[in-house]
Parts: structure tokens; C-alpha cells; sequence
């Protein structure tokens, strides 16, 4: 009786489960907006309407590449204004595939954000002649292999990637077109040559043009007898027959010239304009073709008319040209003018192409280049900062899982993994509800990791969370509310990561390296003070030495101590950081001296093994500053200061140079006065030798070589 009585309850119940199982199935696929050439118009007219409403806008990238050769990683050893000096270095160097962008906006009634994946494949190529040189680019085998792990179309971005011109190539563009070959722009072989005669030199040339002068001369001859298209068929030649073809053009009749090659062209232009003053040679760029024509005017003024309309033609084809061109660069002007508050994950090397691509070149200098990225895109959130920020965040990420998908799946579980799995261990997550064209969505399968427009929802859902993290209630959150003034977001607010493996933090807004945040580094590892002015820079020594054995060789040299640490740049450079600045100088000046002396002692001094060969180059740490911001990349460090140009083997600091020659005599004096010299004088018993003129000159070198350390010894108290 009782299980009758509640059986419609139980139903119910039964029934609301079994709609909600329905419900929580996940999509096969996540709802992705892929965008080409062919769908580009339509596609940012609805971003459009997207990036306008929405509270913040994620991006992302995929390149052809990161670093262009094994030195230009990221190095503990790298001082700020070098590691900007190798982002610069890769986004010049790499092509960008993909790019991702995904606005977010909170929806009060539904208490969850409404995102708007976009995947725009992306192609450089030349759309518009601004030069003759075609776009270049590096791949990296590594990157490559890694996207097409992840089943990337290469065919869709080559073939159907949207091109782009960046702002400096839109205005010279715009520049060549209001200048006096700017027709250039629409039909390159076009150069404006009627103003000068062509030469003769061929018969056929002389022939060519007589043929044309009468060809011309009948057309219009038969014009103003007849006011109809074209002469009499009987009296035009095969040969010619199907290259001129009577037409309409402005109103008024013209010849259409087909079949002829660009130096018959410019022959039948040259007669055009000196023999037939009522006609005019004009070149029209159709939607998809070109034409040549010769048209009759009845006037002066007529001509001047057409000439006119033909040039407004011109200048109206150029610029939808141009607008075309620019391409995807329109997204990226969409996202500068709404002004949205922008996020990445990691995204300095993505800040940076979008730099070089779309904006400008890259300056030389890290101020230089906040300066004008803070002009275009003031509010920029990395969320690596953001999971950084907070220790519970930390302790959450555990730092060795800070990739994005990590960060993903920790922080969005629900997200990340679909509602049919146990939810009731997860922390509360804010709600993402997915919308593409006609598609709504909020429950689906792990997208494809990888793709931009993936990455970026991503990345938006991690900034999400983190927010929620941080105490910021999107719950309270009103739409005319600005995320990009909340106070808890202003301190994490355009800090990026210039390098993560110490924590480099660029500020936007001074360009200036900025101090890790409060908590940030509570479970780092502390990394070693590094004091670039003690560092020297080797590179060519012999390839069997180690870093570990050109420390040896040092040490036994400067002292035991002399030398914290050596670490390699690759397998013909390393940095050895000294103990003292001015044991660099030290190093500098006795290894000119070894060299220079080339006696036999040499061969017998701990530096030996290190200078084997005559290849070996030492400099501070400057040099390797002017060698990392050459855009040459060769794959070996050792070869890429060969290319930049250095031929010196010692780089003598400044203060060193006027002693290194001047005064290297009073030192070795001076140190001949101390007591050790004596001592070891007295050892080496030369006046058993003093009567022998050759052993005494060999003595002597001995003796010298030795002061030469001994007194480097006592300037250092070592």
C-alpha cells in the first residue's frame, strides 16, 4: 500500500533522472567556429557583435616554431633585456598558423559565461606586389611534428589561410597608391612606361610596330567612316583576326587587345600615343581579369574624361584591394578598438607576434616594445601570473602542472571532462555555456588540445576560475561592470612572464622588470643570485672540454674559489661566472698574454688545454647581448659570433685595454720585487744556467710566465 501510494513520486523522480542522463550527454565534438578565407567576411562580422558584448576575450596561438636555433632558449644565465632579445628573435623568425580568439560574456539569468570559440587558420602570403621579395619564414621539426601529433590541417591553413598585412604595410601600400605608379598596386606589370619611347633595336620590333600603326589606323579610320564596331572582316589578316575584338568601354568604342605578350604591349602603347592623338591606350582591372584597350575619344576633353574615370577606377580597385589584404589583421584591430580586457596563458611570445605581424616590426628594446603594445591593448591578463598569484592556487597547480591543459583540467574539471562524471567531488566551478552559430552547448568531449580556438576557451575558462579563486563573484557581476577596473584584477594586471624558468616579470606599462608577486615564490625553488658583471662568455674552445673541465682549468689558474659555476650555452660556448667582477679582467688579460707570448711555457700552463687549437674567444658578458641581437641564427653559438662578425679572440674590458700593453712591463717588475717571485727565483737555481745565453733566455720566459700568475694570485688575495 505504502509502495502504491508513493509510486508517482517515485516515477517522477525516476523520470527527472532519466532526463537529466539524457541531457548530461556529452556532444561527440567540441563546438569549434573554424574560419578560412572562404567564411572570413561572414565570420568577423558575427565576432564582431561577440567581441563588443563580451566581458574579456581569450587568445592563442600555434606557430611554425619557437626557437630558431639550441642557444636561443631561455637560459638562467639570460639577463632581462636578452631574454626579450630571444622572443623577439622567435616571433620574427616563425610563422603564426592558428589563431584563436574567444570572447566571454557573463549571462546574469543563466549565472554562467557565454563563450564564442573562434579557429582562424592564418596564411602569410602576398596578396598586394609591395615588393619583390616573397614572405619567409623557419620551421621548427619538433613544432611541426607536435601539431601534426594533434591532427593539424596543414592543407586548410596553406590553401585556405586568411593572409594579412600588418599596419606599417597597409600604409605603404596606401602610400604607392596615391603616388604617380601607384596603378602598380592593381596590374604590376603596368609601370607607366607610355611616357618614353621604346627603341627599335629589333627588325621585328620595327616590323611589330608599323603592322599596329596600320592595324589602329584602319580601326579608326573605319570609326568615323561608319560610327560601327570594328572593319570589315575580309580585310583583316588571320593571324590577327583573333587578337582584336571591337568593344564598348565608358561609353565609347574601343579595341580589345588579346593575345599579345607584355613588350608587344608596350610597342602598341608607344603607337597609341604618337601616332593617333584621338586615341588612348588604357589597361582596366576587371573583379578577376585585366584588359587591354585602345579607345576613341572625340575630344580632348572626352579623353581627359575617360582618362579620369579610369584612374578613379583605379584607386577604388586598389583600395578594396588593399582592405582585402589586410585580411586577418581586422580581428586584431577589432580586438585594439573595443578596448576588451585581453587574456593568454604564458603569452608573451604570443603578444610579441602579435607585434611583428600585425602592428609593426619589433623595436631593439624591451621599453620600446611596451610602449606600443600598452598603446594598442592597455589591459592584458596572462593567467599564468594569476595562478601564481594566490597560495592556494599554487598549492592547488602543485607549479609543476602550470601547462594550460593542466591548469584546465584541475581548475575545470566539470569543464574540462563532461557532467557525467561524479561531480560531487569537485569544487564549485563557474559555469561556461558554448555558442556557435546556431549551436548551443554545454556539455561536451575534451576538445582538440591544440587547435587556438580550443586553447583559448581554455584559457578564458582558467581566467574564470583563477578570478573565482581570487574573490571575485561573478554572480554580483553586472553587465555594465568593466573587468578590466576591478581593483582585485589591477595588481595582476599587464604582467607578463618574460621567462618562467626565473620567474622574469615584464611590466606593460614601464617595461621594466617587475618583482615577483607577494606568494608567488612560496613554493619555488630559490635561484641563484646571478651577477652578470662577473660572468664571462667562451665559445670555440676545443670540443672534448666539458663545462665542468674548463672549470678545472680555470681554478687550477685564478684559485680554487675563483669560479662559482660554468654552464653551458651549447657544445662551443659556456658562461663561467666568477666570484669577483674583477677576475674576469683577470682572465682576459692573461690569456692575451699566453697567447701573445706563444713561448714554450705556454704549452705548459694550466690555460693550455683550453686554448688548444687558437679557436678559443673570450669576452664579457655584453658581447654575448650583441650577438644574440643579430637576426642571424646560426645553429652553433660558435658560428653564429663568426657570422655576426666577430674576428677578435679576447675582448679586453675597457679599463684593461691602455694597461694590457703600456704597462704590462711594471707589473711583471713589481711582482719580481715580492718576496714569492724571489722564492721561486731562487728554486728554478738560474744561476746555474746564467752563462749559457739560450738557456738563460728560456729561463727567463719560465720565470716570467710564473710572475705572471703569482702576481694575478696576490691581486686577487688568493
Amino acid at each position: 500500500m505504502n509502495t502504491t501510494r508513493h509510486w508517482p513520486q517515485r516515477a517522477f523522480i525516476l523520470s527527472r533522472a532519466l532526463s537529466r542522463a539524457f541531457s548530461d550527454t556529452p556532444s561527440p565534438t567540441f563546438p569549434l567556429k573554424h574560419v578560412t578565407r572562404s567564411n572570413f567576411e561572414s565570420a568577423l562580422v558575427e565576432l564582431r557583435s561577440h567581441v563588443r558584448a563580451a566581458d574579456f576575450v581569450a587568445i592563442d596561438m600555434e606557430m611554425t616554431g619557437v626557437t630558431s636555433a639550441p642557444w636561443r632558449e631561455s637560459f638562467e644565465f639570460d639577463r632581462f633585456d636578452i631574454r626579450y632579445l630571444k622572443v623577439k628573435d622567435s616571433a620574427e623568425k616563425f610563422a603564426v598558423l592558428q589563431f584563436g580568439v574567444c570572447p566571454f560574456r557573463w549571462d546574469s539569468l543563466k549565472q554562467s559565461f557565454i563563450a564564442h570559440p573562434h579557429n582562424f587558420f592564418v596564411f602569410a602570403r602576398q596578396e598586394i606586389p609591395l615588393d619583390r621579395t616573397s614572405y619567409e619564414f623557419l620551421c621548427q621539426t619538433t613544432s611541426m611534428d607536435f601539431l601534426a601529433k594533434y591532427q593539424f590541417d596543414f592543407n586548410a591553413c596553406i590553401h585556405e589561410g586568411i593572409s594579412y598585412l600588418s599596419r606599417g604595410q597597409e600604409d605603404e601600400a596606401r602610400k604607392r597608391l596615391i603616388s604617380p605608379k601607384g596603378d602598380q598596386l592593381t596590374h604590376p606589370s603596368h609601370n607607366l612606361r607610355e611616357t618614353t619611347d621604346l627603341p627599335l633595336v629589333r627588325v621585328a620590333d620595327v616590323l611589330f610596330t608599323e603592322r599596329m600603326k596600320k592595324r589602329l589606323g584602319e580601326w579608326r579610320d573605319d570609326l568615323l567612316q561608319n560610327r560601327v564596331g570594328g572593319p570589315q572582316e575580309e580585310k583583316v589578316p588571320d593571324d590577327l583576326n583573333q587578337q582584336f575584338r571591337t568593344v564598348f568601354f565608358k561609353m565609347c568604342p574601343a579595341l580589345s587587345l588579346d593575345g599579345f605578350t607584355s613588350h608587344q604591349l608596350s610597342l602598341i602603347r608607344m603607337v597609341t600615343r604618337k601616332h593617333f592623338k584621338d586615341l588612348t591606350y588604357v589597361c582596366f582591372n576587371g573583379e578577376s581579369t585585366s584588359e587591354e584597350l585602345v579607345v576613341y575619344t572625340d575630344s580632348e576633353s572626352d579623353k581627359a574624361r575617360l582618362m579620369e574615370e579610369v584612374k578613379n577606377d583605379h584607386h577604388r580597385r586598389a583600395e578594396m584591394k588593399i582592405n582585402a589584404a589586410v585580411g586577418f589583421r581586422h580581428v586584431i584591430d577589432l580586438l585594439s578598438s573595443e578596448n576588451k580586457l585581453i587574456v593568454g596563458h604564458n603569452c608573451i611570445l604570443d603578444i610579441a607576434h602579435v607585434h611583428s605581424k600585425f602592428l609593426a616590426p619589433l623595436p631593439s628594446t624591451a621599453e620600446e616594445f611596451v610602449s606600443c603594445v600598452n598603446k594598442y591593448f592597455p589591459s592584458i591578463i596572462d593567467t599564468k601570473i594569476l595562478l601564481n598569484a594566490d597560495y592556494t592556487l599554487q598549492r592547488k597547480m602543485k607549479r609543476s602542472s602550470t601547462s594550460l591543459s593542466s591548469a584546465f583540467s584541475l581548475l575545470c574539471p566539470e569543464i574540462a571532462h563532461g557532467f557525467t562524471r561524479n561531480v560531487l567531488s569537485y569544487e564549485p566551478c563557474v559555469k561556461v555555456e558554448v555558442h556557435v552559430d546556431e549551436m548551443r552547448s554545454s556539455n561536451w568531449n575534451s576538445g582538440a588540445k591544440h587547435e587556438a580556438g580550443y586553447d583559448a576557451f581554455m584559457t578564458g575558462c582558467v581566467f574564470a576560475q583563477a578570478c573565482s579563486h581570487l574573490g571575485i563573484d561573478f554572480q554580483l557581476h553586472s553587465p555594465s561592470e568593466n573587468l578590466t577596473q576591478n581593483e582585485k584584477l589591477q595588481k595582476h594586471m599587464n604582467l607578463l612572464y618574460l621567462s618562467w624558468i626565473n620567474g622574469d616579470i615584464i611590466d606593460l606599462r614601464t617595461g621594466n622588470r617587475s618583482a615577483e608577486l607577494s606568494g608567488s615564490n612560496m613554493i619555488r625553488k630559490p635561484y641563484r643570485k646571478i651577477l652578470f658583471k662577473n660572468i664571462l662568455l667562451l665559445w670555440g674552445f676545443p670540443s672534448k672540454l666539458k663545462p665542468s673541465m674548463i672549470r678545472d682549468c680555470i681554478c687550477k689558474t685564478l684559485g680554487p674559489t675563483s669560479v662559482i659555476c660554468t654552464y653551458g650555452i651549447d657544445q662551443t660556448a659556456v658562461f663561467v661566472q666568477f666570484s669577483k667582477a674583477e677576475l674576469v679582467s683577470d682572465f682576459l688579460n692573461l690569456k692575451e698574454t699566453l697567447e701573445q707570448s706563444n713561448d714554450a711555457i705556454s704549452h705548459l700552463h694550466p690555460l693550455s688545454q683550453l686554448l688548444e687549437g687558437g679557436n678559443t674567444h673570450a669576452a664579457s658578458y655584453e658581447t654575448y647581448k650583441e650577438i644574440c641581437a643579430s637576426p642571424i641564427s646560426k645553429v652553433l653559438f660558435a658560428d653564429q659570433a663568426e657570422a655576426v662578425g666577430i674576428k677578435w679572440k679576447t675582448e679586453l674590458l675597457p679599463s684593461d685595454k691602455e694597461e694590457s700593453h703600456d704597462n704590462t712591463r711594471s707589473h711583471l717588475e713589481s711582482a719580481m720585487d715580492s718576496p714569492q717571485a724571489v722564492e721561486k727565483s731562487k728554486s728554478r737555481n738560474t744561476e746555474d744556467v746564467v752563462n749559457d745565453s739560450s738557456n738563460k733566455r728560456f729561463c727567463d720566459d719560465i720565470i716570467d710566465s710564473f710572475l705572471k700568475v703569482e702576481k694575478i694570485r696576490r691581486t686577487t688575495n688568493l
